[in-house]
């Protein structure tokens, strides 16, 4: 009997089951997570902006750029990658 191998010595290797799913469910996943980090950056630019805004960081003309990224990121994902129930 062989041993799971172990990674960074604390949690035993789980095999991993991406490679058994269908391409298009790989496909549908990867597309959620793209949607979801492109959302992600776009708060983030929203969040920074605030920051600036409120004094807390300092501003050199920051929001209206960081505005203008979170549109772009939230317009050119919008309509490329279809939303996924709630994975």
């Amino acid at each position: 009997m062989q041993s799971v191998p172990q990674l960074s010595g604390e949690f035993p290797a789980v095999p991993s089951a991406w490679h058994a799913l269908p391409d298009e469910v790989q496909l549908t996943l990867s597309r959620e997570a793209l949607r979801r980090a492109a959302e992600t950056l776009a708060d983030h630019a929203e969040l920074l902006a605030s920051e600036m805004e409120a004094g807390t960081l300092l501003d050199q003309g920051g929001p209206d750029a960081l505005r203008l990224f979170a549109a772009v990121v939230r317009a050119t994902n919008r309509d490329g990658f279809a939303t996924v129930g709630t994975a």
